[in-house]
């Protein structure tokens, strides 16, 4: 009887194993490399005098007024900084027809710059991002910088915005 159990129970999982799943797997493409430029100046570059001696990211549909969005400042290849946001902000739902959702977030950005060694300067953008999810792929499918399109994505390329100040 134990033998009879135990290859009824390999049988079970042998037959699990071979089938055919035919569920497929959702892409996700939603990392964002954002670049700001102001006359050949890289402004994420802290080292960099002029550029941005701090930045935030703060999610303008959060559910308070203090909703702060992680990201991360990174370097590339050619060593010109930028943003990586991943995620973390609310995304709102904006239309729906069929299995196409699109979704909105909306994120404060803060800079300081400083102007002399004794005074500085805020600066505040906005950045909107907009995605399609369907049951294939969850993307970014455009991104606005101070209410200005600059970005539309491109099947299979990164989403690397590029914002001249």
């Amino acid at each position: 009887m134990k033998n009879l159990f135990f290859f009824s129970v390999i049988a079970f999982f042998a037959f699990l194993s071979c089938r055919n799943d035919e569920a497929t797997v959702q892409k996700i493409d939603q990392i964002i490399q954002l670049y700001i430029d102001s006359a050949d100046q890289d402004m994420l570059n802290t080292n960099i005098k002029g550029g941005y001696t701090n930045a935030r990211m703060n999610d303008a549909y959060g559910f308070t007024d203090t909703a702060p969005v992680n990201f991360s400042l990174k370097k590339d290849n050619d060593t010109a900084s930028y943003i990586e946001y991943i995620a973390g902000a609310r995304r709102i739902g904006i239309d729906s027809s069929g299995s196409l959702k699109t979704y909105e977030s909306k994120i404060a950005l803060s800079f300081t710059k400083s102007i002399t060694d004794s005074t500085s300067t805020i600066i505040n953008d906005t950045m909107t991002v907009q995605y399609h999810l369907t049951p294939e792929i969850f993307q970014v499918s455009k991104i606005w910088y101070n209410n200005v399109l600059q970005f539309t994505k491109v099947s299979d390329e990164h989403n690397i915005v590029k914002i001249q100040k």
